[in-house]
């Protein structure tokens, strides 16, 4: 029998940490699970663990993205799609609630199956990052109700409301499984289309974002990188906007969305300091509200907007040598395989979105934009 490579090995010893953690956390909870009765299960060291896995919550995130991983592998579109609002929001909702443990369900399995995180993070930069993951869960299920609501703004802070509805009965159900009717949470669900339009004003910090920077540079866009939406490869060469966000940023992706042209192709490159546990929470709350999107709707109705998980940095030094910091704010807009503009800081996809690239071509290259603080519009003194 051929002997296994070191890439190999190190993936065997991995799969067998991550059954055994999921024994383990089913069987005492996050917080009552060891990390050596974890070693034990999987007939290895502490120092197998370790080296695969930086501590116990990142082993935690681990198994749950794991677990929502494999459960998107196995969606399957929808024969029919939904065709109104209330019915997609209806469809959607039974689709997630599906996770409601049953009353006899162990609390430890129970919580695994919830994909909980009640009890794992705390308020630092783990609670803002999840903060600004619902807040892109909330804007990939607007982008998918869309063309459904009949409205001209979108219906992002519906989205909000929903999601909301859906968590807080997760959050009951894990303190007292077998409460909430998921038929009647998902009828619940189907009715909030109706409230009609919900206030979607646009931040009101982006008339004083600096306009970005007109340049002309080759762009050598990466190879090979997925699109966790879709599934398909990224081709980020494209005619449209890049915008690299730390976890701490994640709800401008909205900003450049409400810019960007109707054919722009739209790209979130997701960057964190911390891939062994923000980098893990990002690709488990994607992945997860992306699995409940496919099996509701079809593959042409997924939100247009695409999304990289960029835990090696690699898009963000391509775009400019950026930090894999979770505030990084940065984005670039890309026309016939040129980087055209450059912006960063807070705002930094909207002017990227909002820049005209026939306008920037005409400006002289001495013409500096005007200071950040200045309205759109207004030329400085």
């Amino acid at each position: 029998m051929a002997r296994l490579t070191r890439a190999q090995q190190q993936e065997r010893t991995r799969a067998e940490v991550l059954v055994a953690a999921r024994q383990e956390f089913a069987e005492y909870g996050y917080a009552d699970a060891k990390v050596d009765r974890i070693a034990d299960r999987a007939e290895l060291t502490r120092g197998a663990v370790y080296s695969n896995f930086t501590g116990k919550r990142a082993l935690y995130l681990a198994v749950l993205a794991d677990a929502a991983e494999e459960t998107l592998r196995r969606a399957e579109p929808p024969l029919e799609s939904p065709g109104s609002a209330g019915a997609a929001l209806g469809a959607f909702a039974r689709v997630w609630l599906e996770r409601l443990p049953f009353a006899g369900d162990t609390p430890g399995s129970g919580h695994l199956q919830l994909r909980s995180l009640a009890g794992v993070l705390d308020a630092g930069p783990a609670g803002a990052a999840l903060a600004e993951l619902v807040r892109l869960e909330a804007l990939l299920l607007a982008l998918s109700l869309e063309p459904r609501t009949g409205l001209r703004t979108r219906p992002v802070r519906l989205a909000e409301l929903t999601l909301t509805l859906l968590h807080g009965a997760a959050a009951l159900a894990e303190s007292a499984p077998g409460t909430g009717d998921p038929f009647a949470l998902a009828r619940a669900a189907e009715h909030l289309a109706a409230l009609g339009p919900v206030d979607d004003a646009p931040p009101p910090h982006l008339p004083f974002v600096a306009p970005a920077r007109p340049v002309r540079e080759e762009w050598a866009a990466p190879r090979g990188l997925r699109d966790e939406v879709t599934g398909r490869q990224a081709a980020l060469d494209e005619d449209g906007v890049v915008v690299v966000l730390g976890v701490a940023r994640l709800s401008a992706a909205e900003e450049a969305l409400r810019s960007a042209r109707p054919h722009d192709a739209v790209t979130l490159v997701v960057v964190t300091s911390d891939p062994a546990e923000l980098g893990r929470l990002a690709r488990l709350r994607i992945t997860d509200l992306v699995g409940c999107l496919r099996r509701v709707f079809a593959p042409a109705e997924l939100p247009r907007l695409r999304i990289v998980l960029d835990d090696t940095g690699t898009v963000a030094e391509a775009v400019g040598g950026l930090p894999a910091a979770d505030r990084t704010e940065a984005a670039i807009r890309v026309r016939d395989g040129l980087i055209v503009a450059r912006a960063d800081g807070r705002g930094a996809g909207h002017a990227a979105a909002d820049h005209s690239p026939d306008e920037a071509d005409a400006r002289p290259d001495n013409q500096s934009p005007p200071p950040l603080g200045t309205p759109r519009g207004t030329a400085p003194r």
